[in-house]
């Protein structure tokens, strides 16, 4: 995504695609890359349009992965006989790992030592939680009853309710009899284990993810490789929510797989692993140690430049192919202006200022400095940490309990009802039907990103931020007002733009402050910011409020529909969460 500058015109002249002096560094460091043992001058050329999809093939994968476990999760958890409030609150055991646990694997990522490099490890640790979670949750029932769980031995709703279990059907009489889910202890256990890997997971490896694409690419390209990752991220969110939607028991594969819910986790998990190794095989990394010895290796930064600058030796900047005097005149221009400016708004959304680009002279940081970053932080950065927050606790909302919404608030099903009666079916067909409504709202954060770049060009970076959170909360309030089958398809796509704002406007944010080390703004100039920050470690901060918006959310919304008493409170309070995120994004550092 592209910035907006005061002056368009000199950022398209500092562009390091036609600055002389950035191209001919960037060429200096690709043949040095290409002679060393291992050839890593990929990361130092442009990237072409199928290694960008290999790049960001991780993003589908993660999506995927995440489509099954928001439309599944609750509605399993419900089944097995653990009511809205339990249920709800065990959504917040993820989050209260990964608020802690998060920062610290980006700040391990950026020292990782490893001749791997230092994203893909984390990504591959972080995945074989994913692939565990894939196999828990949707057998987690089975392995219980392997394990000693009586499962349904209630024949009764006075006998269900005697157990301290949620049997108040919305369709089926009181008095109805069947068998009510009492017994399942381990499946209980296995299930919300499950939860937690897959959950903590998927949120965390977004981070090293998106890190490493960033690694890969030269600054110019970053903003097409971030929207090609968020578009991938949708579409894989759009094929996964829309599988869920499909009723497989009425299909080979389904009755050969064992109904719905193992179906669509045994295809996700086969495409989860596809797509990680397509995205861990792409480019080798850079060890760190090499970074840290040898300057040549490090991506090119504005310190570098100005070092550069300094030797006034302008020859060395025309290449081969600008020896006529008017590309020399455009060269000295160009180099004149470096002097007097910061680099291109573009290089903005990259990662220009990491740890380990300083410049030589500076000692590499150490761990207590970066674990010291992670809890002192400027001003910028605890606002857009603070919108970051309400922002997904408005979303979490709506992603976590939505197909529950559906299902009980439009379709009047029951999901503790007994197996195979009215209730239980109109509860499964509205889960299903929220499942093709939250497809909609992948597929709108696919276009969504898309349009965003023009979108920032036409009415700048702070207005499409705040008009995003604006929109969703109207959405989420009319459909709140009036469930409705409609509003289901209509209203998803204003979940689709919150998220794509989510997926993009804090880490565009978050590189620009680091590219031109600007933390804080007074009286009209940049303060500079004396605290060492990784890059690595500040995206991980940005990307971690997920995990406490949803333990915010996990211990409040299962109370608040209970005082309620209707599951359409979950829409209200991402209304209110939404504008209250609009009003803080009024203050954050737009650079």
């Amino acid at each position: 995504m592209v910035g907006v500058t005061a002056d368009s015109s000199q950022a398209a002249q500092l562009s390091s695609a036609k600055n002389p002096m950035i191209k001919y560094m960037l060429k200096q460091r690709e043949n040095h890359a290409r002679d060393q043992d291992a050839d890593y001058s990929h990361v130092f050329r442009r990237k072409t349009r199928f290694e960008l999809f290999r790049l960001s093939a991780i993003a589908m994968a993660i999506e995927f992965a995440y489509a099954a476990e928001t439309s599944f999760v609750s509605p399993i958890l419900l089944q097995i006989g653990i009511d809205h409030k339990h249920m709800t609150m065990a959504w917040g055991l993820s989050p209260l790992i990964g608020f802690f646990v998060s920062p610290l694997l980006g700040s391990i990522s950026d020292r990782c030592k490893l001749r791997w490099g230092r994203r893909r490890p984390i990504i591959s640790l972080l995945s074989l939680g994913i692939l565990c979670g894939l196999v828990l949750v949707p057998y987690g029932k089975d392995l219980g009853v392997w394990l000693g769980d009586v499962g349904y031995n209630y024949t009764s709703t006075a006998a269900g309710q005697e157990h301290g279990l949620d049997t108040t059907p919305s369709v089926v009489p009181e008095e109805e009899e069947g068998a009510w889910p009492v017994n399942f202890k381990f499946a209980a256990i296995l299930t919300i284990l499950g939860m937690v890997l897959l959950d903590f997971d998927a949120d965390t490896c977004q981070t090293p993810a998106r890190t490493y694409l960033l690694d890969m690419c030269v600054p110019e390209e970053q903003p097409k490789a971030l929207t090609m990752f968020t578009l991938f991220a949708g579409f894989g969110g759009t094929i996964g929510y829309a599988i869920g939607g499909i009723d497989w028991e009425t299909t080979h594969i389904g009755a050969f797989l064992g109904g719905n819910i193992p179906t669509v986790f045994s295809l996700v998990t086969i495409i989860f692993v596809v797509c990680y190794l397509i995205t861990v095989t792409t480019f080798r990394e850079i060890p760190l140690q090499l970074i840290e010895n040898d300057e040549l290796l490090r991506p090119l930064s504005e310190a570098a430049i100005k070092k550069e600058l300094k030797k006034n030796n302008n020859a060395i900047y025309y290449i081969q192919e600008m020896q006529m005097a008017d590309d020399l005149k455009a060269a000295n221009n160009a180099m004149q202006s470096y002097q007097n400016s910061y680099l291109p708004s573009i290089t903005a959304k990259s990662k220009l200022q990491d740890v380990e680009t300083q410049s030589e002279a500076e000692p590499p940081v150490s761990l207590s400095a970066y674990l010291k970053s992670i809890f002192i932080m400027p001003y910028s950065m605890r606002m857009l940490a603070l919108t970051n927050l309400f922002c997904w606790m408005g979303h979490v909302t709506y992603c976590l309990y939505f197909t529950d919404f559906v299902g009980e608030a439009v379709f009047h099903g029951n999901p503790t009802a007994p197996p195979n009666s009215p209730a239980l079916l109109l509860y499964e067909e509205g889960v299903r039907f929220g499942c093709w409504g939250m497809s909609i709202y992948a597929f709108s954060c696919s276009i969504y990103s898309l349009s965003v770049t023009k979108l920032m060009k036409w009415f700048g970076t702070k207005a499409v931020y705040i008009s995003g959170m604006i929109y969703y909360g109207v959405g989420m309030l009319i459909l709140g007002l009036w469930p409705t089958k409609w509003g289901v398809l209509v209203f998803s796509t204003s979940a689709g733009i919150l998220y794509g704002t989510l997926f993009t406007m804090p880490f565009i944010l978050v590189a620009n402050y680091h590219a031109k080390n600007c933390f804080s703004v007074r009286n009209g100039e940049t303060v500079p910011l004396k605290q060492a920050r990784g890059l690595g470690t500040d995206v991980a901060i940005i990307s971690s409020m997920v995990f406490i918006a949803q333990l915010i959310v996990s211990v409040s919304v299962g109370p608040l529909v209970a005082w309620m008493e209707t599951t359409c409170a979950i829409l209200y309070a991402s209304t209110f969460l939404s504008f209250t995120a609009a009003i803080a994004a009024m203050f954050v550092l737009y650079v």
